[in-house]
């Protein structure tokens, strides 16, 4: 009897230590994203190639972003560098050069303290079409959140 209730109490105080543990491997900052791709759809050339991603702290210690970094020159990403604590948002905005014409298909990478994913990859991708191929309308078909051009 004295064997096996100190056999369970041995169980339990490790168990409880082990869950201790798990729990000290997931606390610190965490990065969540809305979305990891923005579809532009067709857009007309020149069109505004501005879209939004926005960013929450599902941790429970402050998330600093510290780089955003577009795959290229024509891909280019804002953040604020401030500190968004546990439960906050902030939202980083891309800016595709819609002066090129033809698909789009570019990656922006997020570099931050999170202990989930300090690296994160978002993309960007759809279709610039030249204004005259257009026609008189220069909205194409689009998905949610795409541009409109007026």
């Amino acid at each position: 009897m004295k064997k096996s209730l100190l056999s369970f109490v041995a169980l339990f105080i490790a168990f409880v230590a082990f869950s201790q543990s798990e729990v000290q491997l997931q606390s610190g900052p965490q990065l969540t994203l809305d979305k990891e791709i923005h579809d532009y759809g067709t857009i007309v050339q020149n069109a505004d190639g501005l879209c939004h991603f926005t960013v929450t702290n599902t941790g429970n210690q402050p998330l600093i972003i510290s780089n955003a970094k577009g795959s290229c020159g024509c891909t280019v990403p804002k953040w604020s560098d401030e500190p968004i604590l546990p439960g906050g948002t902030t939202v980083i905005d891309v800016k595709y050069a819609t002066n090129r014409i033809g698909p789009i298909n570019k990656s922006v990478t997020i570099t931050s303290n999170a202990i989930n994913t300090p690296t994160k990859v978002i993309r960007i991708k759809g279709n610039v079409l030249k204004a005259e191929e257009a026609g008189a309308s220069p909205i194409m078909e689009t998905s949610d959140g795409a541009p409109v051009v007026e």
